[in-house]
This record gives C-alpha cells, sequence and structure tokens, in this order.
C-alpha cells in the first residue's frame, strides 16, 4: 500500500468531513476511499475517525496524525515545487492568509490575473486579522500591514500605507475641526479596537510628537464598519489610506488636523525562512510588488 497516498486521502477526508466528498475531491469511488482509510486504521492499530450517521470527525489520534499528514504532504509538494525550480513554472496548491479588508478591497480582483498567469497553481485564500503561525499552520506565505516586529520570516515590502485621521465633510461642518491632538477629546471618535496602540494615538507635526489618548464614542473591530460610519457622519476615524483613499479622493470623507501626521505602515509578504523558495511563493510575491508599484490608494 502507497502510505503517502494513505495519508492523501485519510487528510481528505478529514477536510472535507465525509468520504463522499473527499472521493469527490480525489476523483475516486466513495468505496475506495472507505478502504483506504479503514486499511490505514488497521496498520495503524488505533482508530482515526469517528463515524455517525450524522457526523465524521478525527479522533485525538485522528487530529494529531491529520497535522503529521499535512505536514508531510506539504513538504513532499514543496520538495517537488523546488526540484521545478529551473523549469520556472509554478504549480500546486498556493496557501495564503490576507488581511480582510485588505483582501477584500485590493486582492481579490487580482486572483484571476495570477491564476490565468500560472495554469498549473491553485490557491487557496484564508480571510483573517489574526496574525497566523505559518508554521504551525501550514500557510506558504501571508500578507501583513504594519510595522514588523523581528522575526525569523522573511519579508518583501509590496507598497506603504498611512493612517489618515478623517471625517465626512457634514460632520466637520457640523462640529468643527480639531486643531491639535488634545482637541480630538471633545469630538466623537470611531476607533478599530485592534489598533496595537489602543485608544493612544500618535501624531508629528512641528511642535513634535503628541500623544492623545480618545475616548471613543463607536468602537469596532472592523476598519470597513469604522469608514461606513464615518461615511454616515458619526465621527472621526483614524484609518489605512488603503481603506479611506478612494473616499477622500472622491471628497466623501476630508483629512481632518492635515499639519498633524499618523504613522506610516507598510504592506509586506511574509514566509517561512527555508534555504529555498518554492516557484508558487516566488511567483506569488513577484506578482503582487508589480501589481502594487503604484498603489491606487495613493500617498
Amino acid at each position: 500500500m502507497d502510505k503517502f497516498l494513505e495519508m492523501k486521502v485519510f487528510a481528505a477526508v478529514v477536510d472535507a468531513g465525509s468520504f463522499t466528498r473527499a472521493a469527490d475531491t480525489l476523483a475516486m469511488s466513495k468505496a475506495a476511499v472507505s478502504r483506504y482509510v479503514a486499511e490505514l486504521e488497521e496498520r495503524l492499530g488505533v482508530r482515526l475517525l469517528h463515524r455517525t450517521t450524522r457526523k465524521l470527525s478525527p479522533t485525538s489520534e485522528g487530529e494529531i496524525f491529520h497535522a503529521r499528514c499535512r505536514e508531510l504532504l506539504g513538504n513532499l509538494e514543496d520538495a517537488e515545487a523546488e526540484i521545478g525550480v529551473g523549469s520556472g513554472e509554478a504549480s500546486g496548491r498556493l496557501k495564503a492568509n490576507v488581511p480582510v479588508t485588505f483582501g477584500l478591497m485590493h486582492l481579490s480582483q487580482l486572483w484571476p490575473a495570477l491564476l490565468e498567469r500560472h495554469p498549473g497553481l491553485a490557491l487557496d485564500i484564508t480571510l483573517s486579522d489574526r496574525v497566523v503561525d505559518l508554521v504551525e499552520e501550514g500557510f506558504d506565505v501571508a500578507v501583513r500591514i504594519g510595522q514588523l516586529p523581528a522575526s525569523s520570516l522573511i519579508s518583501r515590502r509590496l507598497a506603504g500605507t498611512r493612517m489618515v485621521l478623517c471625517a465626512s465633510p457634514t460632520y466637520v461642518a457640523a462640529r468643527g475641526e480639531p486643531g491639535v491632538p488634545g482637541d480630538l477629546l471633545a469630538h466623537d471618535i470611531i476607533a478599530y479596537s485592534l489598533f496595537a496602540s489602543g485608544d493612544s494615538w500618535t501624531f508629528t507635526g512641528e511642535q513634535g510628537q503628541q500623544t492623545v489618548k480618545v475616548a471613543p464614542r463607536f468602537r469596532t473591530n472592523s476598519g470597513d464598519t469604522c469608514r461606513a460610519a464615518a461615511l454616515q457622519h458619526q465621527g472621526i476615524v483614524l484609518q489605512p489610506s488603503f481603506i479611506v483613499g478612494a473616499d477622500l479622493a472622491a471628497g466623501r470623507l476630508v483629512e481632518v488636523m492635515p499639519d498633524w501626521r499618523s504613522i506610516e505602515l507598510g504592506v509586506y509578504a511574509v514566509y517561512p525562512s527555508r534555504k529555498f523558495v518554492s516557484p508558487k511563493v516566488r511567483v506569488l510575491i513577484d506578482f503582487l510588488v508589480e501589481a502594487f508599484a503604484e498603489p491606487v490608494w495613493g500617498a
């Protein structure tokens, strides 16, 4: 029995949650899939799956074995890809993690062009604002926005984005515009709850650097929701230009306190430190560098 095929079948069953869906994914019969899993359990002498009429799920031993299978299968795929580096052909499944809003606004429309350019490539894109562990969770690459801490990961800068303090013209007309950071205490603030600095906002102007601890009226973990609230005249937001750039250009939002600048962030592609970078990772990063050579959100 081919042990790698056994692992591939078992991993597909766990990922799909059923023998039928795994069989469809693998282009095999359901009977063959069931037989592979049964023979695997017999060979290992342990039950790997809980089977009921309504649900299929891995046992504790199955969870451990599934993680190992995914690691070994991924290593095999990487090894095969590295052998093909000389050909320049990118193939296989590329698993990437990207931030939710950035992924929807600026990446979702790019993926079809990448697939068209590289027919042998398959994409598995996860949108999440959580900082994932690339190695533990099996991601080939991630897009991250911020000021990257020192780590063992390799990073490639794709673009820059700045945090912009802004509000709707209607809000500014009704409430006035803050002149210095301290004036924000008298305004309705729409805050992004996942800021590393929390409610402490730092600005730099002619008078040096000043930090103000804002008192948000509206707090959310979604940049899209912050933007939507600002467009509905609910207050002042501090959001990256990749989210509010088009609104500023169209006049739907206006920058306030422009003499005081907030922090600059980088948009990076990060991937595990390895001696060889597989063609699929290399072509993705090169593709993104090209796509964001002139960011549509401006400065």
